[in-house]
C-alpha cells in the first residue's frame, strides 16, 4: 500500500518559515520524482516545487529564491523549506510522487496558514 504522509505545516507569521516533509511508503522512492504543489481556496491546485530521481529541482516562479526542495532517498523523505513566507502562500500543500509517467500518488495535503 503505497502513503505518502505530509508533516509541518502550521501558522507561521508573513516573513517566517516553514519546513514540511512528506515521508513515503510503499514505493521504491529514488525511482520517483517527487512534487510540492498547493491549492489555495477558489484557486487550482498549482505546482510549488519539484525534484527528480537525479535530485534536478524546479521551482515556480513564485517561490523562486524563497523555497528550496530536498530528498532523502534512504528515509524516502521529500522536504519544502519555505522562508520569507507571504499570505499568499496561504493553501494546502501536497505532496505528489510520479514515476513512468504512469505511477502517480498523492498525499493527504497539509495546511499551511501565513497571517499577522
Amino acid at each position: 500500500q503505497v502513503q505518502l504522509v505530509e508533516s509541518g505545516g502550521g501558522l507561521v507569521q508573513p516573513g517566517g518559515s516553514l519546513r514540511l516533509s512528506c515521508a513515503a511508503s510503499g514505493i521504491t522512492f529514488r525511482d520517483y520524482t517527487m512534487r510540492w504543489y498547493r491549492q489555495a481556496p477558489g484557486k487550482e491546485r498549482e505546482l510549488v516545487a519539484g525534484i527528480s530521481s537525479d535530485s534536478s529541482t524546479r521551482f515556480a516562479d513564485s517561490v523562486k529564491g524563497r523555497f528550496t526542495i530536498s530528498r532523502d532517498n534512504i528515509k524516502s523523505t521529500v522536504s519544502l523549506q519555505m522562508n520569507s513566507l507571504k499570505v499568499e502562500d496561504t493553501a494546502v500543500y501536497y505532496c505528489y510522487a510520479l514515476a513512468h509517467g504512469v505511477l502517480a500518488y498523492w498525499g493527504q495535503g497539509t495546511q499551511v496558514t501565513v497571517s499577522s
